[in-house]
């Protein structure tokens, strides 16, 4: 699927070399991580955006110079009952971008507790970034630029407000993630850049009474073995097929 957007430098060149990197999204509930990568990988905003039940899964690609980075996102709930899945999307991240929203002094507090999850438990040389969201509500802000800016330089964070209503910094921040990312070497280079691929996490609706499904199971069809590879940091070489598991069922137990 092609994406648009006015600033979005996607699209590789040819004989770049390519890196894939997985990256997720952190943050408290309702403070715009889907609308953050929508407006990303889509160039799309939408005024009432549904919350994510688990997590959802997105691709895009931006070019540096002779690189091109294909980033596999990981959009993850917010809602408390969903911590406990958080380390599965963490795991093998080599960057996170930790959400608040500026008019959340409490969603600033919960950031700062990511920041010291991911310092504490993720991979050691992880690039996170701290995006204080709804930028354009300027108005109604609670949490003080300069404070978000200190508390990111005394962690070594990157820091930009963004807003997802008005696209600002959006494109910004992850490009400024992948340009910290290591690209010594290309990983997977036969692999295609393609965009807005994904699928996501959703609870059954109503599950029968004769599928043995425990009402606190979230289950997820992939046909697409990238979504796969990222959340178990399998390194797929360009001649693996995808007929080798054309279709896996994948549980993931909710501790809520």
């Amino acid at each position: 699927m092609a994406n648009r957007g006015a600033t979005r430098p996607n699209g590789p060149n040819t004989g770049n070399k390519i890196c894939q990197f997985k990256l997720v999204l952190l943050g408290e509930s309702a403070v715009g991580k889907s609308s953050l990568v929508l407006r990303f990988v889509k160039g799309q905003f939408h005024e009432f955006q549904e919350s994510t039940i688990g997590a959802a899964f997105l691709t895009q690609t931006v070019c540096l110079d002779d690189t091109t980075v294909k980033f596999e996102i990981w959009d993850t709930a917010g809602q408390e009952r969903y911590h406990s899945l958080a380390p599965m999307y963490y795991r093998g991240a080599q960057a996170a971008i930790v959400v608040y929203d500026i008019t959340n002094e409490e969603s600033f507090a919960r950031a700062k507790n990511w920041v010291k999850e991911l310092q504490r438990q993720a991979s050691p040389n992880i690039v996170i970034a701290l995006s204080g969201n709804k930028a354009d509500l300027a108005n109604k802000r609670a949490v003080d630029f300069q404070e978000a800016q200190s508390y990111a330089d005394d962690n070594s964070l990157l820091f930009m407000e963004t807003s997802a209503k008005t696209s600002m910094n959006v494109n910004e921040i992850f490009m400024a993630i992948a340009k910290k990312l290591p690209k010594n070497e290309p990983q997977n280079p036969g692999i295609n850049c393609t965009r807005g691929r994904g699928v996501d996490l959703t609870e059954p609706t109503q599950p029968t009474r004769n599928s043995g499904l425990p009402r606190n199971t979230m289950w997820m069809l992939v046909s697409d073995l990238d979504v796969l590879d990222s959340l178990t940091g399998r390194s797929r070489g360009p001649l693996d097929g995808e007929s080798l598991f054309p279709v896996l069922m994948l549980s993931v137990s909710l501790y809520a």
